[in-house]
């Protein structure tokens, strides 16, 4: 499911227009990415957390040329599913 996708099913779902449904889902989106660049946590019971992690800086190397490349230190979002996803993903992989 893209981004247009899932605009169709909330508007769908809720029975919002397309329009206010994408500017719902594009607040959503905002709030919870000003909030990671805060370092704050966004916790949505039952779907999951949003958080930010350190990444420690390490050496890497490259795989064509062999050489070891250092990779600085960096923060990245990190999602931790919830347990009504878990259920969900869960029941949708018995199905198969």
């Amino acid at each position: 499911m893209n981004k247009t996708e899932l605009v169709n099913a909330i508007a769908a779902k809720t029975g919002m227009t397309k329009v206010a449904s994408k500017a719902a889902m594009n607040a959503c989106f905002a709030t919870i990415a000003e909030q990671l660049n805060k370092g704050e946590k966004v916790s949505l019971i039952g779907f999951g957390t949003f958080s930010v992690a350190n990444r420690k800086a390490r050496t890497a190397k490259n795989p064509q040329t062999g050489a070891t490349v250092k990779v600085p230190a960096k923060k990245v979002a990190k999602f931790k599913a919830g347990s009504n996803l878990l259920v969900a993903k869960k029941a949708a992989k018995k199905k198969k």
